[in-house]
C-alpha cells in the first residue's frame, strides 16, 4: 500500500510537466569579448598562497578577480555508469583533473560571486558582481586568450512563467507522505545548536534526451555535470555546506522510462532509482537532469527529503546550453531536499531575488527564511550530511603520471617537464639506467642509504628510532613502546605519547595553567552539553559517569592567559567555590581539531588510563611482552617485540650487539666500536701531546744550558 501511495502521489507531483506551452528563458545580451590578463599582487596587497587573480573589463569597467581552487568538489574516484546500445550497464572511472575547478569574489565588490573552471584552458563559468550575473566561456580558436561573456538579463515579462513544480498543496501531502513512511526524525536534545559545515553527497543521472543533445557525447555531458555542479557548491557556500558529486549515471542508451510529462509513466523514476542506483553508489541525494522540451515547470523535489530514502530527490530540467540558469534550478530544488521551501514576501536576502523563489529568477543568494528553514532540517533529520566522505572510499584512478607509485611502477616523476628535472626516474615511470631508488626516506641520489642509517628519529620517550637498512628505499614501519609502559611521573605510554591533565592544560592555557581539582571535573563533565561530555552520539552529549569524569573534556585552573584559539572555539569560565575551572567546548559541524577532549592514555586514577572516554584499568591492555621477555635490557614495542639497550641484540636481548629490534632496522655497528675509537684516539693525541709538552720543555732547558755555558766561557 506505500508503494501505491507513493507512486499515485508522485504522479500528481509530477502532473505539472504535462503542460504543452513553449517554454521560455532567459534572455542572453549581444556578448563581449574579453582578454583576462594575469595580475600579480606584491607587497600589502599580495593574497595568500594559492590565490590567482585576474582583471576584466566589463560594460566599460574593469574588474579584479581573486579565485582559488575549490577542495572536495567530486569524489576523486568518480564512476560514470553509460549504457551499450543492448542496454548493458558499462562503469568507467574517467581521469577528472581536479585542481581546474575556481571560487573566489570581485575586488572591492561586496555582493559578488566567481565560480570558474581553467580545465578547458580559459574560464568558463559565472561572474556575478552586484545585481548582475555574467556567464564567461573561452573563444577555443583565439590565440590571444579571449573569451566571450554574456549578461544574463532575468526577463521578469515572460509569459507563461517559469516556475518550480511544487505549490503549497504539494508540500503538504509530501510532508504527509513522509509520516506513512514512520520516518523517525530525531530531534536534538540539548539547546544552543551551533550549525557548521555539512558535506552532500549528490548522485547526477542524464536522460537520453539530454544525452543526445550534448552531441551524445559522454564527456561533455560529465564536463556540464562538473561545471553545474561548481556553480551550485558556490551557492552554497554561505551555508557552509560541500555538495560533492560522487557519480554519474547517463542514459545512452535510451531512456528506461518515458520523461516527456505522460503522468502515468514518470512516477516511475522512484521504482528506479530504488531497484538500479541506490545499490550502485552511495548517495545522500539524487537527481535527474532532463531535457524537456514541453510546459513551463523547472523542476520538482522532495521538501526535507535528504537522508530520507526514497525521498532524497529531485528531477531538473535542462533545457539548453546555459549553465548558470540551469544551476540555479538545479540549487533551487536541492534546497527543497534540504528542507527549504518557497520564499514568501517578508523573505529577504542581499539581491532583489533569492534561489528559493517560486519562480525563476536569476540570482545567486538564499534567503533569511531558507536559511532558519534549512538549521531546523539539519537538526531535525540531517545526519547523513553530518560527516565528510570516508577517506578510505575515495581514491585516484591509477595512471603513471600523477606523481603516486602504484602497482607496477618502480616510481613516478609526473608530466613531462617535471620528469626532465628527475635524476632517478623516466616518464614511463620506470627508474633511470643506474638508479636503485628514486623516493623514500632511505633514497639518497638515487642510492640507498648505507644500512644503519637514522631514518625517522624518535619523538618523545614513548616513541623509538628507526634505522634503513641498506637494501630499500623505504624506512621501516613507525614503531614505539607498548601501551601501558610507565613513563614521566605516575603516566603511561599510550600510542606513542605519555599524556596527562597537566601538560594538556598547558598547551591550551599556557605555562603557568594546570590541571584542575576533581570537583571540577565532576561538576562539568557530568552536565552533558558542548563544554563538558564523555562522547557524542548521533547529535547527543553524552554525560559522564562518575567513574569516567577525568575522561571526558579537560578543565584547568590557575589559568592567566586566555589563548587565541581558532574559529567557533569557545572558553568557558565556570566558578566554583574557591575554584574557577576552565574548559573548552566542541560541537557537530567543527572542522577542526578537538583540543579539548582529554587524551587517551591519560591518567584517571591508580593504574587506569582514559581510552575512548572510559577510565579503564591498564591491565586490560595486552603486554604479552614482558621487561623480562628483554632480560630486563630493552623495552617492548607495540608489535611486542623486545627493542634491545644499545649493547644488546634482538631479539631477546640476550647476547651482545648493537640495540634496537626485529622491526627497527639495523642500528649502526660502529656505535660502541666507533666511541672506543675515538677514546683510543684521544688517549693518543693526549699521550702525543704530553711526549711534544715534555719534549718542547727538555729543547728549551738544554738551549739555557748551552747559552749559559757560552756566557761562562767568554
Amino acid at each position: 500500500i506505500r508503494v501505491a501511495l507513493l507512486l499515485l502521489w508522485f504522479g500528481m507531483f509530477l502532473s505539472v510537466f504535462g503542460h504543452s506551452q513553449a517554454r521560455p528563458s532567459q534572455r542572453f545580451t549581444s556578448p563581449e569579448v574579453v582578454i583576462p590578463l594575469k595580475v600579480i599582487s606584491r607587497g600589502r596587497g599580495a593574497k595568500a598562497p594559492g590565490w590567482l587573480s585576474y582583471s576584466l573589463r566589463l560594460g566599460g569597467q574593469r574588474y579584479i578577480v581573486h579565485m582559488r581552487v575549490k577542495k572536495l568538489l567530486f569524489a576523486a574516484h568518480l564512476p560514470v555508469f553509460t549504457y551499450t546500445e543492448q542496454h548493458a550497464l558499462l562503469q568507467d572511472q574517467p581521469f577528472i583533473q581536479d585542481d581546474c575547478y575556481y571560487h573566489g569574489y570581485v575586488e572591492e565588490v561586496p555582493e559578488s560571486l566567481v565560480a570558474l573552471s581553467t580545465c578547458s584552458g580559459g574560464f568558463l563559468g559565472m561572474l556575478q558582481i552586484n545585481d548582475l550575473v555574467y556567464e564567461i566561456k573561452p573563444i577555443s580558436i583565439s590565440a590571444t586568450f579571449e573569451h566571450l561573456v554574456h549578461k544574463i538579463d532575468s526577463d521578469d515579462t515572460q509569459f507563461p512563467p517559469m516556475r518550480c513544480g511544487l505549490t503549497e498543496e504539494k508540500i503538504a501531502r509530501q510532508l504527509e507522505l513522509q509520516l506513512l513512511y514512520n520516518f523517525t526524525l530525531k530531534q536534538s536534545s540539548f539547546v544552543g545548536w551551533w550549525t557548521h559545515r555539512r558535506f552532500v553527497e549528490l548522485v547526477v543521472v542524464v536522460d537520453n534526451v539530454r544525452y543526445h543533445f550534448s552531441q551524445s557525447n559522454a564527456s561533455t555531458v560529465q564536463h556540464e555535470v562538473f561545471n553545474v555542479v561548481n556553480i551550485v557548491d558556490s551557492f552554497y557556500h554561505p551555508l557552509e555546506v560541500d555538495v560533492i558529486l560522487t557519480g554519474i549515471d547517463i542514459w545512452t542508451a535510451s531512456n528506461p522510462l518515458p520523461t516527456n510529462g505522460d503522468i502515468d509513466h514518470f512516477s516511475g523514476i522512484f521504482c528506479w532509482k530504488n531497484y538500479n542506483l541506490n545499490n550502485r553508489l552511495q548517495h545522500d541525494v539524487a537527481h535527474l537532469f532532463i531535457k524537456d522540451t514541453q510546459g513551463t515547470t523547472l523542476g520538482v523535489a522532495y521538501v526535507k527529503g535528504i537522508c530520507l530514502n526514497p525521498f532524497n530527490s529531485g528531477v531538473d530540467v535542462f533545457e539548453d546550453e546555459k549553465l548558470v540558469i540551469f544551476a540555479v534550478t538545479l540549487g533551487h530544488e536541492l534546497g527543497h531536499n534540504l528542507g527549504m521551501q518557497h520564499d514568501t514576501q517578508w523573505c529577504v536576502c542581499e539581491l532583489r531575488w533569492c534561489i528559493m523563489h517560486a519562480y525563476r529568477k536569476l540570482t545567486t543568494k538564499f534567503s533569511n527564511c531558507s536559511y532558519a528553514q534549512y538549521w531546523d532540517n539539519t537538526i531535525s533529520s540531517g545526519l547523513c550530511i553530518q560527516p565528510p566522505p570516508y577517506p578510505g572510499n575515495i581514491f585516484r584512478l591509477k595512471y603513471c603520471g600523477n606523481l603516486v607509485v602504484e602497482e607496477g611502477e618502480e616510481c613516478d616523476c609526473g608530466t613531462i617537464q617535471q620528469c626532465a628535472k628527475d635524476p632517478c626516474c623516466l616518464l614511463n615511470c620506470t627508474l633511470r639506467p643506474g638508479a636503485a631508488c628514486a623516493f623514500g626516506m632511505c633514497c639518497k641520489d638515487c642510492k640507498f642509504l648505507p644500512s644503519g642509517t637514522l631514518c625517522r628519529q624518535k619523538v618523545g620517550e614513548c616513541d623509538l628510532p628507526e634505522w634503513c637498512n641498506g637494501t630499500s628505499h623505504q624506512c621501516p614501519d613507525d614503531v614505539y613502546v607498548q601501551d601501558g609502559i610507565s613513563c614521566n611521573v605516575n603516566a603511561f605510554c599510550y600510542e606513542k605519547t605519555c599524556n596527562n591533565h597537566d601538560t594538556q592544560c598547558k598547551e591550551i592555557f599556557g605555562q603557568g595553567a594546570r590541571s584542575a581539582s576533581q570537583s571540577c571535573y565532576q561538576e562539568i563533565n557530568t552536565q552533558g552539553n558542548r563544554f563538558g561530555h564523555c562522547g557524542i552520539v548521533g547529535t547527543t552529549y553524552v554525560k559522564c559517569w562518575s567513574p569516567d569524569i577525568l575522561c571526558g573534556r579537560v578543565q584547568c585552573e590557575n589559568v592567566g592567559i586566555i589563548p587565541n584559539l581558532l574559529e567557533h572555539s569557545t572558553v568557558q569560565q565556570f566558578h566554583l567555590n574557591d575554584t574557577t575551572c576552565w574548559g573548552t567546548d566542541y560541537h557537530l559541524g567543527m572542522a577542526i581539531p578537538d583540543i579539548g577532549e582529554v587524551k587517551d592514555g591519560t591518567v584517571c586514577g591508580p593504574e587506569k588510563i582514559c581510552i575512548r572516554k572510559k577510565c579503564a584499568s591498564v591491565v586490560h591492555l595486552s603486554q604479552i611482552c614482558q621487561p623480562k621477555t628483554c632480560n630486563m635490557r630493552g623495552v617492548c614495542n607495540n608489535k611486542q617485540h623486545c627493542h634491545c639497550n644499545r649493547e644488546w641484540a634482538p631479539p631477546y636481548c640476550k647476547d651482545k650487539g648493537y640495540g634496537g629490534s626485529a622491526d627497527s632496522g639495523p642500528p649502526p655497528k660502529n656505535n660502541m666500536e666507533g666511541l672506543n675509537v675515538m677514546g683510543k684516539l684521544g688517549y693518543l693525541s693526549l699521550l702525543c701531546l704530553l711526549l711534544l709538552v715534555a719534549f718542547l720543555f727538555c729543547l728549551r732547558v738544554l738551549l739555557k744550558k748551552r747559552t749559559k755555558s757560552k756566557e761562562d766561557k767568554e
